[in-house]
């Protein structure tokens, strides 16, 4: 075998172990990417349900507090008349401001967005699903028609909720909700119902193939608020 035979087959025999290094350098590199991506994930999840568990602690030991205060209120204006006008004043103005939790009869509204008519037939997308403002709309008509208690995907609607676009999803109170919404309405069901008649806006979104349905009920249950309420420009006169 002469020397140039040789040097061809060590030539290709240096090519193939070259190419080799290169693909296991690079497997190993993915490899690590891998790991390093599942890690980071794991790591957020793990946080993430860390915050959970401290926040389900914090508001069993809040409900523990109020059931205790509750008692204590109980206890103290059992015999003083002037006293109980005064803590049943106290639980009027909760349950307005929505601090309370209330039951009644009602209609519970659901939107689900358009899951039947291909979006290649559709000059606008955004025409097949639920905005904040549909939502917005249904809210207003439900208070008009004299809802008591309001709330949307058991988020309970007070004076100061905002309920707005965030991407796909609606943020209402500050926590991001997705379709269906699911709109509990405490009030006269006939009344509320009215929401239904023709050339109300729930006819208007079942136009545009949103999902639109109402029910009545006699047993509704809307969890009250949860968060604080802060008047930053009212004051007592």
């Amino acid at each position: 075998m002469n020397k140039k035979v040789i040097s061809l087959v060590l030539g290709g025999m240096c090519l193939v172990l070259v190419y080799g290094i290169c693909v296991q350098i690079k497997t190993i590199n993915n490899t690590n990417s891998s790991y390093s991506t599942s890690s980071t994930v794991n790591e957020l999840r793990d946080e993430v349900l860390r915050y959970k568990e401290r926040y389900d602690n914090r508001a069993e030991e809040l409900e523990k507090a109020e059931a205790e205060l509750e008692k204590v209120r109980e206890s103290t204006t059992g015999n003083n008349e002037e006293l109980t006008q005064l803590e049943e004043q106290i639980k009027q103005g909760n349950k307005m401001l929505g601090l309370t939790e209330v039951t009644g009869e009602g209609v519970i509204v659901t939107l689900n967005d358009n899951t039947t008519t291909a979006t290649s037939s559709v000059l606008d997308i955004s025409t097949l699903v639920v905005h904040d403002t549909d939502v917005l709309s249904v809210i207003n008509e439900l208070k008009n028609a004299g809802a008591e208690a309001i709330s949307i995907n058991d988020q309970r609607l007070v004076t100061t909720t905002a309920i707005s676009c965030d991407g796909n999803v609606i943020s209402i109170n500050g926590q991001k909700v997705g379709a269906p919404f699911e709109i509990k309405a405490i009030g006269l069901p006939e009344q509320l119902s009215a929401l239904e008649r023709p050339g109300g806006y729930l006819s208007v979104l079942k136009e545009y193939g949103i999902e639109a349905e109402l029910e009545k009920s006699n047993n509704i249950t809307i969890p009250k608020y949860n968060g604080a309420i802060n008047f930053k420009y009212a004051q007592n006169k």
